[in-house]
């Protein structure tokens, strides 16, 4: 950031009073400058014992796959973001479940959530981001092809999860790769 949004005048990087880390502080009007992580959101769509997945039309990782999930938009929650990016990215209606994992990014500034959830009927097809969209067994789904780090391992530890029966919360801070 090199302008204040407020007024135009240049920012400069320094610690507030009161605060521990540098922010763009405006020289002219004093605005501070917050930029905090983003969250991405999306949902885990199970139909009987398959899971549904978009292959990506967008960068980064055109043509990978990954989980229908995307940028929470301001003025809604978590769980309406899941229910919009799952519409969005595969046309899909779906009844949301309990969050199944919080994966940290503070590499990238990013939080990931993923929801469980349930498709309402196998009537879904790609939106504008995807290419493709497509019902997996654990089996089949193209882990090479995967787009996103978090997309695997969440998935991992969904398929572990069914396997024992047992249904949990998952908190994960991932590195760097």
């Amino acid at each position: 950031m090199n302008y204040c949004s407020e007024c135009g005048a240049p920012v400069l990087s320094r610690i507030p009073p009161g605060d521990t880390r540098p922010r763009h502080v405006c020289v002219n009007c004093g605005a501070v400058h917050y930029q905090n992580p983003k969250l991405v959101v999306g949902a885990i769509a199970a139909w009987e014992e398959k899971i549904l997945l978009c292959r990506r039309a967008i960068e980064p990782r055109r043509d990978k796959w990954t989980l229908p999930a995307g940028f929470m938009e301001n003025r809604e929650t978590t769980a309406e973001a899941a229910i919009r990016e799952t519409q969005e990215e595969a046309c899909a209606k779906i009844a949301l479940g309990e969050m199944f994992t919080l994966i940290d990014l503070p590499h990238i500034d990013q939080v990931h959530i993923f929801y469980l959830a349930r498709l309402l009927d196998a009537d879904f097809h790609p939106g504008d981001e995807s290419l493709e969209t497509a019902l997996f067994a654990e089996a089949d789904v193209p882990w090479s092809q995967i787009a996103f780090r978090t997309t695997t391992l969440t998935l991992r530890r969904y398929f572990d999860d069914r396997r024992h029966g047992q249904w949990r919360f998952h908190n994960i801070v991932s590195a760097a790769p």
